[in-house]
């Protein structure tokens, strides 16, 4: 099972409840505001709008790069990971820093990808947890100050051999998005 927060209790459920309902239950303190809807881009631009961090975790690249303009737009960084097979990447979008990349200064909107889906290409399981586990770890240095964030760096792990490559990423000032 690659998505730990759904138990065999909650099938039948929405991942938005079940997710939520996880997460109230290690943490009763926590304030959880579940949103079950798919969100437009008037919507994706309120929602980052009073956030102060943005994770994304979707599986399309519309919706990544619907995000990272909602981001770019409200400068909000933008903490992005993948798992799709054996392969897993993270990398940290700040354009807080006049150096960092936008998602779209490194996967341009008009450049071609091939779009795999984990229902057709499969995950392994535990590289979710890994890469979600490093998404949640970026997450908190950016919202406290503490450490170095992935900005400017694309981390990509193929967990086969459990090998990390790093590449630098530059932000494109022809971007169409932040450039």
């Amino acid at each position: 099972q690659r998505q730990i927060a759904h138990t065999q209790a909650s099938v039948g459920q929405s991942k938005v409840s079940s997710a939520a309902a996880a997460m109230g239950a290690i943490n009763s303190d926590v304030g959880i505001t579940a949103l079950q809807q798919r969100a437009d881009a008037a919507q994706l631009d309120a929602l980052v709008a009073q956030a102060d961090v943005v994770l994304d975790c979707c599986d399309n690249f519309a919706t990544r790069h619907a995000v990272n303009a909602a981001c770019v737009k409200h400068h909000v960084p933008l903490v992005s990971g993948a798992a799709i097979r054996f392969d897993g990447q993270i990398s940290v979008h700040d354009v807080r820093r006049a150096d960092a990349p936008c998602y779209a200064c490194v996967f341009p909107v008009d450049q071609a990808m091939d779009e795999g889906s984990c229902a057709t290409m499969g995950v392994f399981a535990p590289l979710v947890g890994i890469i979600g586990s490093m998404q949640a770890a970026e997450a908190l240095k950016l919202l406290s100050g503490a450490g170095k964030s992935l900005a400017g760096r694309l981390q990509m792990l193929d967990a086969r051999g459990m090998e990390w490559t790093e590449i630098r990423t530059r932000r494109d000032l022809s971007c169409k998005v932040c450039g």
